[in-house]
């Protein structure tokens, strides 16, 4: 399918296939394409479109959610699906949903960009009727040969800031986008009683991006106790502005006492809340080094849940301090633990820490992504650039 950009200039393949005859979640931070894909995906003249961040169908629908069921038995019989945009709005039509999924033979395909409402409020996810997709900014596969590498860790990839070809324009998206963010998605909807300390906590919390995560020290920062940064960053997670990256442990017991990392979902958001968007990321620093870092870890985990991969994303920290960038578990697999580097040729010496904790494990495969031009092998370390190490590990 072709999915046109916010100008109608370009247009790119999502990779994201959706089924056309089962129910399904989409869900996706604001302004990845969700509503596109859809509209894209399914004829116009065979799909109902409801949109509930429309103040009137939000408040008829709010008021009276058997309204739904009126207005879907009233639908012509050419009309074979239903979109409800932002369904986490008003969580409590599902019930509507699920009733209307028996008694009729509509499609029903619900998109939202928090979960929040719907996991904190026990909402009716359908019992199982509904599959559940993700859909996230656009990756490198997806932007083909329009992909720039130094844009991407600059601006990241939503599709707006791909479509805007001036940079300031680029930067008055990133930084409107974390001013809509902090707006609409957290303040709007009466999640948190003060919003200057989340603010701040935001700026922060970027500060952190890929780090292991210490309460206490962003507490005493952003002025708040460990309990509000726990709460500030569940916040983050389950409206899908970020995701904890859990440590590695062979037990599960042992993963859940242990200290997570966070990360944003989008390079150029963190950019945008450390008020970097106009600041240039230079190679060899380590800006641009942890830039490219997250960068491969987002598409990673893209990658790997578009193609359906029941993978399990870890990092791996030593109790002398040597981290293993991710470790990830695949079901019939050896463990596959990946090192990112972003130079562009990289030597024995500098992933020698890698290479001994990875030789010291059993059944793991051990790979190096970095912008080598070609492919090499350093002892058992498999060093390759970054774009066919996805391909053959995340795609494939």
């Amino acid at each position: 399918m072709r999915i046109p950009d916010s100008f109608g200039k370009r247009m790119y393949s999502r990779q994201l296939v959706l089924p056309k005859e089962h129910h399904l979640f989409l869900f996706g931070a604001r302004n990845t394409g969700k509503s596109t894909l859809l509209e894209n995906s399914f004829l116009n003249e065979t799909t109902f479109f409801i949109d509930l961040l429309d103040d009137d169908q939000f408040n008829t629908f709010s008021r009276q959610p058997n309204e739904l069921a009126n207005l879907v038995h009233a639908l012509d019989a050419t009309i074979t699906h239903v979109v409800i945009d932002e369904i986490q709005k008003i969580p409590k039509l599902l019930n509507t949903v699920q009733l209307l999924m028996r008694k009729t033979n509509k499609i029903f395909l619900m998109t939202g960009s928090s979960a929040r409402k719907l996991k904190r409020g026990g909402a009716n996810l359908l019992a199982g009727r509904a599959f559940i997709y993700n859909l996230y900014p656009f990756t490198a596969h997806e932007l083909g040969e329009d992909f720039n590498l130094d844009n991407a860790l600059r601006w990241g990839t939503l599709p707006e800031a791909v479509a805007l070809k001036d940079e300031a324009n680029k930067a008055e998206f990133l930084n409107a986008y974390a001013h809509t963010y902090l707006k609409e998605e957290i303040w709007a909807e009466h999640i948190i009683e003060k919003l200057d300390p989340f603010r701040r906590f935001l700026e922060v919390a970027a500060q952190n991006n890929g780090k292991i995560i210490n309460y206490s020290n962003i507490a005493r920062d952003v002025g708040a106790d460990d309990k509000t940064i726990k709460s500030y960053y569940t916040i983050l997670e389950d409206t899908l502005i970020g995701f904890f990256l859990d440590p590695y442990q062979h037990s599960f017991r042992k993963r859940l006492s242990k200290k997570p990392k966070f990360y944003f979902f989008d390079p150029g958001i963190a950019r945008a809340l450390l008020k970097l968007t106009g600041v240039p990321l230079l190679p060899q620093t380590n800006g641009y080094g942890n830039a490219f870092e997250h960068f491969i870890i987002l598409e990673c985990i893209r990658q790997a849940d578009y193609s359906r991969k029941q993978f399990t994303f870890n990092y791996l920290r030593t109790p002398n301090d040597v981290e293993i960038d991710l470790v990830i578990e695949r079901p019939g697999l050896p463990l596959l633990c990946v090192e990112i580097k972003s130079s562009q040729q990289v030597q024995a010496e500098t992933i020698s820490s890698f290479s001994q904790i990875t030789q010291d494990m059993p059944n793991v495969e051990a790979i190096v992504l970095s912008q080598d031009r070609y492919a090499k092998k350093i002892n058992h370390v498999l060093v390759l650039p970054w774009q066919q190490g996805i391909q053959e590990y995340f795609i494939s």
